[in-house]
């Protein structure tokens, strides 16, 4: 998980504007600059249209709403329907887990070197190949346990009109919803940067109750049976 401050988040701004950098995000240009889309954007036979079409409304079944960073206000609920909830919110870069060439605390201001859940050999996910998600951790605002939610759940990631499936692979803040890991942010186009990547709104979460991949770290099994779970979240809602 990480745990963003606003003290971290200024100093953070403060180096890239002496530098004369602007987040990629900020820019305005860099959701997919210096990289090419990889051809999993669009994974499995539902599209996006056809799950966005179904997360219109919200019944909302969190006791309260979230902030997407410290510095925000709470305004993104958790939703529920039939077999899954979702939420819609932005997309912090989670680089936790297994150091990697892009995931390491040289590269990433928050980094930890685990996460909550773990692969079939008992080591942290490896945020920089898995597709993950990070879900809230337990409060009065929301217990992902008790909504059917678990680790290595299946999730359907939408942004951009694209589709990736991924798993519930870490815990995050109380407070603060919408983040994932550094491979699904490359995967949608997203600047996978855990410094200044990620995507400031727009993107959709769909996680579907009950479901657990195995082993957790096979992105291939996520795929199938994220793309069964979304043809019967179509059928049933």
């Amino acid at each position: 998980m990480r745990l963003r401050t606003l003290t971290l988040a200024a100093a953070s701004g403060a180096a890239l504007l002496a530098a004369g950098v602007l987040p990629a995000h900020a820019s305005g240009t860099g959701a997919t600059t210096g990289t090419k889309t990889p051809a999993s954007a669009q994974e499995g036979s539902v599209s996006a249209a056809d799950l966005l079409a179904k997360v219109k409304s919200c019944s909302q079944i969190s006791n309260g709403k979230y902030k997407t960073d410290d510095e925000t206000s709470a305004t993104v609920p958790v939703c529920g329907k039939n077999g899954a909830v979702f939420w819609k919110a932005d997309m912090d870069i989670d680089c936790d887990g297994q150091r990697t060439t892009n995931c390491n605390e040289n590269r990433d201001p928050w980094y930890q070197n685990d996460t909550a859940f773990h692969q079939s050999d008992g080591k942290p996910l490896k945020a920089e190949s898995l597709p993950y998600i990070v879900v809230p951790s337990s409060s009065g605002i929301w217990n992902y346990s008790s909504a059917g939610i678990k680790g290595g759940g299946v999730v359907a990631v939408i942004y951009n009109n694209k589709v990736e499936y991924a798993v519930v692979g870490d815990t995050g803040p109380t407070k603060i919803i919408g983040e994932a890991s550094y491979a699904t942010a490359k995967a949608l186009g997203i600047d996978p940067d855990p410094a200044t990547g990620g995507a400031d709104s727009g993107v959709t979460y769909i996680l579907f109750k009950n479901s657990k991949v195995s082993p957790i770290e096979s992105h291939s099994a996520a795929v199938s049976l994220g793309d069964q779970l979304a043809q019967q979240f179509l059928a049933n809602n």
